[in-house]
């Protein structure tokens, strides 16, 4: 984690140049140098580079000066989630908003920058760095893509966008084992998203089409479990797969766990969340588990007691803090 306010702020702009450097150097270019703010973490993902940050209202160009001088061969791509940005590469400006994302290629001239009324607030994203050679499309083919605005707002666009803000959500509880496979999901969602704008998916391997799919699927999973219908087979009915593709896919991913069992395990682990909120203390057992899909009081108390070895009420009481009882 690099945080402005930790060097003295004379130096802040320098160390926020010298950080970007390792992915690609660029001119930085600010009104506010005297006072330059920055908050930036970096997950190291295997060979993919994820980068929740917050910086004042700047301007960034990449020269092709720069680019002789040194090419790490990288994308970047750019989540705005607060704020406003414009970019200008391979003779295309485009304007982005929350919730637009915009890949950038190392290898050619770029020129970013904050936009629109509100210099003085704090620009927010999220930016992936990783290898080109790992994008399994053509060259030619991704290069459609840059100087373009992307929405991340629906299909798997709005997935990655989702699995983006997760990761910032969750990164002080992730481990280093989680790293490798975290970054492959991450590359797995741009290029299935990439080659779906292209219209190109014939390009992606099986594999990578599979774990694209599996996300997916627990994505749809995550937003339905109030829904006490969900099954594996309207599961696979809504993503227009056979029974058994899901079941195979789904199995690989979990270590074997079946796709009803994970979702009763998301189901009780939601509940467990409810029944121990202070907020829900006077919220009836059985509303919150309905809430989470499992109507029948009896089914999800025998549920949670061999799940968590106590029954929901008394799980609750245990819990709540003594002034809540």
């Amino acid at each position: 984690m690099f945080r402005s306010q930790d060097v003295p702020a004379e130096e802040r702009l320098d160390h926020w140049r010298a950080l970007l450097d390792r992915t690609r150097s660029s001119e930085i270019i600010s009104p506010h140098t005297a006072d330059f703010r920055v908050e930036c973490r970096l997950m190291e993902l295997g060979e993919v580079t994820v980068l929740p940050m917050s910086f004042t209202p700047a301007r960034y160009r990449r020269s092709p000066q720069m680019i002789r001088r040194a090419d790490p061969e990288r994308y970047h791509l750019s989540l705005l989630l607060d704020g406003q940005m414009a970019l200008e590469q391979a003779g295309r400006a485009s304007a982005f908003r929350p919730r637009d994302l915009h890949l950038v290629d190392s290898s050619k001239p770029f020129d970013l920058r904050s936009s629109g009324n509100r210099e003085l607030r704090a620009i927010r994203g999220i930016g992936v760095d990783f290898p080109k050679a790992l994008l399994p499309l053509p060259a030619h083919r991704a290069d459609e893509l840059l100087g373009r605005g992307l929405s991340g707002r629906e299909g798997v666009g709005a997935l990655l966008t989702e699995f983006l803000v997760g990761l910032e959500q969750q990164a002080d509880t992730l481990q280093p084992a989680d790293a490798p496979r975290l970054g492959t999901v991450v590359l797995d969602l741009l290029s299935t998203w990439f080659a779906q704008v292209l219209d190109a998916e014939a390009a992606l391997s099986p594999e990578a089409r599979q774990r694209a799919m599996v996300e997916r699927v627990l994505a749809f999973i995550r937003q339905n479990l109030h829904d006490p219908e969900l099954t594996p087979s309207a599961i696979a009915a809504a993503h227009h797969i056979s029974l058994s593709y899901l079941h195979r896919i789904f199995q690989r991913r979990s270590q074997g766990e079946t796709v009803a069992a994970w979702i009763r395990r998301q189901r009780l682990e939601g509940a467990r969340r409810d029944l121990a909120n202070p907020v829900l203390r006077n919220t009836p057992v059985h509303a919150i588990a309905a809430r989470w899909g499992l109507p029948r009081a009896s089914h999800f108390t025998r549920s949670f007691r061999a799940h968590y070895g106590l029954s929901p009420r008394e799980f609750r009481l245990q819990t709540l803090p003594e002034h809540y009882k």
